[in-house]
């Protein structure tokens, strides 16, 4: 059984058919997916799949890159929700995210900060954004005591020696499809040198389809080939990797495994 931790099904690119590929999932043995929000518009659309769809959860927040949008009635809505829907299971995706000039990097910081205390106040774990922000993002959930908080570090990017700080602050980490690519030397280390325990599979979806394929629209359907490359990496067997991934994203969202039905 597979939990897709991470997915954005809300996103216009499964308009087409989004209704007959959901229906596919769980003969496919997707069992449970987050969806989660990037912005505010999206954060009402994923509230919508996860009353929809008994298998679907829901994670709240606001991208760094949507944080230009994002004010004090936006973050007080969120956390509501949040706190007043059962299938709400984190707060996210926060983070930083520095490719883009724009947000500016502090009004970035300030919303980081300040969705880390919206989660800690509900007592709810993370779902952290970090794109070329490495230092920036480290710094802030120091600062914070982020490890308090808890969470998972989404599509994981760094080296092995950050994945080793976050890992000691008892994050899990994201993987996706982005190891299955031969120029993912980096991530392909980290993979190698994680604990099994701390492994969580997500799609990020609609983007970042692994090998054999990359470039067309990613979906869940998709995770057994990052399943494969996983177990190849580590010299065990597939197997070994969904079930310990799949009891994690339990763990991560702290979650019993019987509410998926």
């Amino acid at each position: 059984m597979i939990f897709d931790t991470h997915a954005h099904y809300d996103d216009e690119a499964f308009d087409p058919d989004r209704e007959e590929l959901l229906a596919s999932l769980a003969g496919a043995g997707i069992r449970a997916v987050a969806n989660v929000g990037a912005s505010l518009e999206s954060c009402r659309t994923t509230i919508e799949l996860t009353k929809r769809y008994p298998w679907m959860y829901g994670v709240l927040g606001v991208h760094p890159s949507e944080t230009g949008e994002l004010t004090d009635e936006g973050l007080s809505w969120i956390g509501k929700e949040a706190e007043n829907r059962e299938k709400i299971v984190a707060i996210g995706e926060i983070g930083l995210d520095y490719y883009w000039e724009e947000p500016d990097h502090e009004i970035q910081k300030k919303w980081f900060i300040r969705q880390l205390e919206l989660a800690r106040e509900l007592r709810l774990p993370v779902v952290i954004h970090s794109r070329d922000a490495a230092k920036d993002t480290l710094d802030i959930m120091k600062e914070q005591k982020a490890g308090e908080i808890g969470g998972v570090i989404h599509c994981f990017s760094y080296s092995r020696e950050m994945a080793r700080e976050y890992l000691n602050m008892g994050f899990y980490l994201g993987i996706g499809g982005v190891v299955t690519f031969k120029n993912a030397k980096k991530l392909k280390e980290v993979v190698e040198y994680m604990p099994l325990d701390r492994l969580v599979l997500e799609t990020d979806c609609p983007y970042l389809s692994p090998v054999p394929n990359r470039g067309k629209r990613n979906s869940s359907l998709n995770i057994p080939f990052v399943i494969a490359e996983i177990a190849q990496i580590k010299g065990i067997p597939s197997k070994a990797v969904e079930e310990a991934a799949w009891e994690n994203a339990f763990k991560l969202y702290r979650m019993k495994p019987e509410v998926t039905g």
